[in-house]
């Protein structure tokens, strides 16, 4: 565990620098002309998109003009954009097929999303499957998933960050705590960061609710990790309590978790300049709903 140092003081941000809001966008069609108008549409402050099936391995090569207009407009309107990899990965696996296709799908989306400009890839911190033990699993999660960081040595390069999972079956991270020996068997590499998922560590066991749940996780999390290297949150809520190790978002207010961890979540230190993309259910009704909700919350 890494010991938390002051926060230096940093100049005040507009809210929206502080924490921009926005949400997982749609791009069946075009990541410009699809996603970005849907996200205008939500008035989204940022985006998420799948630069492929994320449910499947293929690995399709983007469309250069849609590419480039969605770079280009990302920059002009000043949206951090990220890039959230097929669930299929798992460094963890115990079958060597998915280990080595593992690899070719997130090196494919670290490689898409340098193409787009995203600051960030998204990657579900995998599973210890065919009852081996974590160890066995996070020595192959540092073979195959280090060199991999290792090739991100342009400027542009997307940072990869890891997002702890809701904890079911042999999760190799979940809790906070977790954080710590996956982030030993990659070095604490350079450009390794977290997205932190509300409904995940909530589902875990983080109980983000009371007067100090939010920050008190949130401190964990730097003194396991160390400042900087939270780079993304996933604000949903929770259909389920606190430890029930169910994935089920809910919308912002209308879950277990509620809107007061929320507010004190764009309110801790951690969490300066760091978006938060909700992917919660609605379609885009809903979505643009809890942008909304988001919003006012980050006003106090």
């Amino acid at each position: 565990m890494k010991s938390q140092q002051p926060v230096p003081s940093r100049p005040s941000l507009s809210p929206r620098n502080r924490n921009p809001v926005g949400a997982h966008v749609p791009v069946a069609g075009g990541l410009h002309s699809v996603g970005l108008a849907y996200a205008r549409d939500l008035r989204a402050e940022a985006v998420q998109v799948f630069v492929a099936n994320p449910r499947g391995w293929a690995t399709p090569a983007g469309n250069p003009r849609q590419d480039e207009a969605f770079r280009a407009a990302c920059a002009a309107e000043s949206i951090p954009a990220y890039v959230h990899a097929p669930y299929l990965i798992n460094f963890g696996s115990h079958t060597e097929a998915t280990v080595e296709r593992s690899a070719e799908s997130l090196r494919h989306s670290l490689r898409r999303g340098r193409e787009i400009g995203a600051l960030g890839v998204v990657v579900h911190t995998g599973s210890a499957t065919g009852g081996r033990d974590r160890s066995v699993a996070l020595k192959q999660v540092r073979e195959h998933m280090l060199p991999l960081l290792d090739e991100l040595t342009r400027d542009d390069d997307p940072y990869l960050l890891l997002e702890p999972t809701a904890g079911q079956g042999a999760s190799l991270c979940s809790r906070t705590w977790d954080l710590g020996p996956y982030f030993e068997a990659l070095d604490a590499h350079p450009k390794l960061g977290v997205c932190l998922d509300t409904c995940h560590i909530f589902a875990a066991g983080h109980d983000l609710t009371g007067p100090a749940g939010m920050h008190q996780t949130l401190d964990l999390l730097v003194e396991t990790v160390g400042e900087g290297r939270l780079r993304l949150i996933h604000a949903n809520d929770s259909k389920d309590v606190v430890g029930a190790h169910k994935d089920r978002h809910a919308n912002i207010g209308a879950g277990h978790i509620g809107e007061d961890p929320f507010r004190a979540l764009m309110t801790h230190p951690a969490t300066l300049g760091v978006p938060l993309v909700i992917e919660t259910p609605g379609g885009k009704e809903g979505h643009a709903a809890d942008v909304e909700r988001l919003k006012k919350l980050r006003e106090g």
